[in-house]
């Protein structure tokens, strides 16, 4: 972190490291930089493919990281198509659809060829390329603004509005103390990630050893320390239509919010998420009713399970909603409608609905489901319902440390 006795305001950055009071030197960025362009070698050559060079295309670019293509060239194909990028030069993409929503840009980590989408920059000795990087991060809304095209795919950043663009530069020392504060900021932003696909790592494989009972709970017989108890009763394997009927209340206002069902939230109210889309009233008031607890079978339920509804509104009359008919701990079958086995026999009913139709409850009453005791329900949701604690509060460590990274970035940039 930073204390408050490591920087000073200035007239320019409001934010700056103390030992530094020289003024800044404003530079385009093509005045310091070489600009390199890849190319493609021919797809009907097989000489030029299949070989041990590493390549980068458009969407090989992700934010500040990029991923070789499994596609890989040969010296062939980089003699007569492509180039490389040398070790520590800047990578930006030029062309693309993803430009419309980010800037991806990132550093070459070793020699890696690259194609027409791709820029590739050498800096220059008066600046560090890390900087240059932390530097392009923090003015991305104005490069966003840069952006042209129209049509999928048409996204566009000039070349020459590109080397025009005005960057700020330290003295080369402070370029470098910069750089080096906020690696060790993506260093803990790296880890904090790398830490939550391991739970997420976790969580699935647990699941699928609770969920075959290949892990099994005991209850207690008492609360002394040591005493593990009995197993639960043997699961029962009944339909779907033994445990959920389906439910079609339209009997409300429109006063309710309107639920957006999705894969990876279930479903949760349209103005939580990215999600907009014109209803009129008349359409609105044939929506059903959709209680805390429900679940609810999407078109895309075979790819993604049935979806669990922690909120009350209302959908769409396409969808159909499932309500328990007996004693459940919903939270239970909230995972279990998500494990890979559950979503495998969805998937044994494709045939039929390929042309849109959604899976239909008679078809979800003819697959068998796995129900344990009650008591084991809430001790398996319990113990999962935990490790999602962990996954959720790691994702809002992230969340925290990137919003601290982009307001520091805001303030030691001009």
């Amino acid at each position: 972190m930073l204390k408050n006795d490591m920087i000073q305001k200035l007239n320019g950055p409001r934010l700056r490291f103390p030992e530094f009071k020289e003024g800044l030197n404003y530079r385009s960025l093509g005045s310091f930089t070489i600009w390199y362009s890849g190319g493609t070698p021919s797809k009907e050559n097989e000489a030029f493919w299949n070989g041990e060079i590493p390549w980068i295309t458009a969407s090989s670019m992700r934010g500040t990281e990029y991923f070789e293509s499994e596609l890989k060239i040969t010296e062939s194909g980089l003699k007569n198509g492509s180039r490389l990028a040398q070790i520590g030069s800047l990578l930006i993409l030029v062309r693309g659809s993803m430009l419309f929503k980010t800037i991806p840009i990132g550093i070459a980590t070793r020699d890696v060829a690259f194609n027409q989408d791709v820029k590739a920059l050498l800096v220059g000795s008066e600046s560090t390329p890390k900087f240059i990087l932390y530097y392009l991060i923090a003015k991305e809304e104005l490069l966003l603004n840069k952006v042209t095209g129209t049509g999928i795919g048409a996204g566009k950043l000039d070349l020459h509005d590109l080397k025009s663009f005005s960057v700020s530069l330290p003295n080369l020392p402070e370029q470098q103390k910069i750089a080096s504060f906020f690696t060790v900021i993506d260093i803990k932003i790296s880890q904090l990630k790398r830490q939550l696909t391991l739970l997420e790592q976790y969580k699935k494989g647990v699941m699928q050893k609770i969920f075959s009972q290949e892990i099994k709970f005991k209850f207690a017989l008492s609360k002394v320390e040591g005493d593990d108890g009995q197993e639960f009763p043997k699961w029962e394997k009944l339909n779907g239509n033994d445990v959920f009927s389906p439910i079609s209340n339209k009997n409300h206002n429109s006063d309710l919010p309107i639920l957006a069902i999705t894969q990876d939230k279930g479903a949760v109210p349209r103005d939580m998420i990215d999600y907009s889309i014109s209803v009129t009233e008349q359409s609105i008031e044939s929506y059903k009713v959709v209680e805390v607890g429900d679940f609810i079978i999407s078109l895309r339920s075979f790819q993604g399970g049935i979806e669990y509804s922690e909120y009350k509104g209302i959908c769409s009359p396409a969808y159909i909603i499932l309500r328990a008919t007996r004693e459940i701990d919903n939270r239970y079958f909230k995972y279990y409608f998500k494990t890979e086995n559950y979503i495998s026999e969805l998937n044994k009913k494709l045939e039929g609905i390929r042309d849109g139709k959604m899976i239909s409850y008679k078809y979800f009453s003819d697959i068998k489901i796995n129900v344990p005791s009650v008591p084991e329900q809430t001790k398996i949701a319990n113990f999962l319902s935990a490790i999602d604690d962990k996954i959720n509060h790691t994702q809002k460590q992230i969340e925290k440390a990137e919003i601290w990274k982009k307001g520091l970035m805001q303030q030691m940039f001009v």
